[in-house]
């Protein structure tokens, strides 16, 4: 191991030729060990600093390069000069579903599940405009088409009071106060919608103040923010018996 005390100082090793940005040594070998420690810790400390320079300059390139049509970007945030992608050459086929293709559409729930079924006829002809006579429905035949409308009933949260009377007792006077069933809850929020609340608040993450507008936008049912949390922890305490 060589012993370079140039400037009067003992270097106890030797630093290897630092490469550039493209690999190859900045200088030749028998060059870079004539000169002294002092320059090879700077050329070393600036070849490092170009190395990652380049890299920097390499990605900000491929930044700039980048559009809606090579990456994930939102179409907002292509400048005005980005080039428009090439439109695709024709291929003579209509628009489209192709003939063969299988439809994706949703599948119709079976009759059994069906609430309601509205029957409707036609009232002329669709080629001569000729009335046609209104049939009774089992004259209508199995020749029609199912068209089935998924809705949500109106929302509105049942409002139940327990109105707890005082009676007098005809042989002692003493007046006796009605109390709870066992089975109402003694708080002001019934255990489906508390479990409703504790849903919003643990499996979808919403915030109290989130869950305060669904139940009161969505549920009809306004509750403060504050009253979320005491839910929560009342629909997961558990329970001596199944709510109904």
């Amino acid at each position: 191991m060589p012993h370079n005390t140039a400037y009067g100082v003992r270097v106890m090793f030797t630093v290897e030729v630092p490469c550039g940005a493209d690999g190859h040594p900045l200088l030749p070998a028998d060059v870079w060990h004539e000169l002294p420690p002092v320059a090879q810790a700077v050329i070393v400390a600036l070849a490092q600093q170009v190395v990652a320079l380049a890299a920097e300059v390499r990605d900000l390139k491929a930044r700039l390069g980048q559009n809606t049509t090579n990456s994930s970007r939102p179409p907002s945030s292509t400048p005005p000069q980005t080039p428009r992608r090439p439109a695709a050459s024709p291929t003579g086929r209509a628009r489209g579903g192709q003939p063969g293709h299988v439809a994706h559409q949703r599948t119709l729930v079976p009759p059994e599940r069906v609430d309601f079924v509205v029957t409707h006829r036609p009232a002329t002809c669709a080629h001569c405009a000729a009335h046609l006579p209104a049939l009774v429905l089992r004259g209508l035949g199995e020749d029609f088409v199912r068209h089935q409308v998924t809705e949500l009933p109106p929302v509105r949260a049942v409002v139940t009071e327990q109105r707890l009377h005082r009676m007098t007792c005809a042989g002692c006077g003493h007046r006796t106060r009605a109390t709870l069933p066992s089975d109402v809850p003694g708080g002001v929020f019934g255990p489906r919608l508390q479990a409703t609340v504790a849903v919003l608040s643990g499996q979808y993450h919403l915030s109290q103040r989130q869950v305060a507008d669904v139940c009161g936008t969505v549920l009809n049912a306004p509750l403060a923010a504050s009253s979320v949390a005491g839910s929560t922890a009342a629909a997961t305490a558990p329970r001596t018996a199944p709510c109904t």
